[in-house]
């Protein structure tokens, strides 16, 4: 079995695939797919996942705005990177190359989970500057509070394990364990985006990467940086996240009195993928305003 997935067999009914290509940017192959038209809005996927995310909400998305989606780096079509290239600062690093070999400057960008925090980062190193960073469920806070570090040792540990990925692959073989671990994050999904999911699940090159992220993530220096974000960060929470405590949220509130809480009741972490038109209807209210709809002095509108 071949350690990463393949373009020409896990990829052979891709979602989305007519507006797939292939680049290379800060020394990597990146898979990214790119529709519609409009002012850039950057998609970007949270850990073990990859573009198959977007599957349905991409194209509501790109009757408004040109929807750019990458695989981060090691997740599903895009190549493995050298050593800290896993780290929060090495993919915000890596997704700053891939956007100025693009030649783009996203006027919105939205990041489920892991993706929102490397988003983040990116706004606060100055690599972007969108008129609103939107976090799906994003993962902000440390998994387990006092005991992140005890987490992130042992994923570490296991991802320093050649045997981990390949034995957690052989186990996701089976549908049924990729459908329970969906399951767990309170979601429901279609059978469509369950078989989307195992298919990566089976690729070990695509589990260590997963792992590799998970071992090198901290989030302390992002925290201690949130406050001096120059745009607001919009919240978008499911009720039912059973990945992400929703409360976060609230949490993050109390600190940053900028951020914009919005909640979705009755779904799970990945709520982008079950109820994707409320998602969309959430980003087209921070599309940019078309210079002809703008209101002059007057408040009315400019002919």
């Amino acid at each position: 079995m071949s350690d990463h997935p393949s373009w020409g067999q896990e990829g052979r009914d891709w979602p989305n695939r007519a507006a797939s290509h292939f680049v290379e940017a800060g020394g990597l192959r990146w898979h990214v797919q790119r529709l519609g038209k409009g002012p850039v809005l950057l998609l970007l996927h949270g850990t073990a996942s990859a573009t198959h995310s977007w599957r349905e909400l991409a194209p509501l998305l790109a009757r408004r705005f040109t929807v750019v989606a990458p695989d981060l780096p090691g997740h599903g079509f895009t190549a493995l990177p050298p050593p800290g290239g896993l780290t929060l600062p090495g993919m915000a690093t890596l997704v700053g190359a891939l956007l100025r070999r693009l030649d783009l400057s996203p006027a919105l960008v939205a990041g489920h989970s892991a993706g929102a925090a490397v988003l983040l980062r990116m706004a606060l190193d100055g690599r972007i500057a969108p008129r609103a960073v939107i976090g799906l469920n994003a993962a902000l806070l440390p998994i387990g509070r006092d005991h992140a570090a005890f987490f992130t040792g042992a994923a570490r540990l296991l991802a320093g394990l050649p045997f981990v990925p390949r034995a957690l692959a052989w186990l996701a073989s089976e549908r049924g364990v990729a459908e329970r671990l969906l399951r767990d994050t309170g979601s429901r999904i279609g059978p469509r985006g369950v078989e989307l999911y195992a298919r990566l699940l089976r690729r070990p090159g695509h589990l260590r990467a997963a792992l590799g992220m998970m071992a090198g993530w901290d989030l302390r220096p992002l925290l201690r940086d949130l406050p001096r974000l120059p745009m607001p960060l919009v919240l978008v929470v499911g009720e039912g996240d059973r990945t992400i405590p929703p409360g976060d949220a609230l949490r993050l509130r109390s600190v940053l009195r900028t951020v914009e809480v919005v909640r979705l009741p009755g779904l799970g972490h990945l709520a982008h993928e079950e109820r994707p038109e409320a998602v969309a209807a959430i980003l087209e209210r921070w599309a940019p305003v078309p210079e002809a709809r703008k209101l002059d002095r007057c408040g009315l509108p400019e002919q």
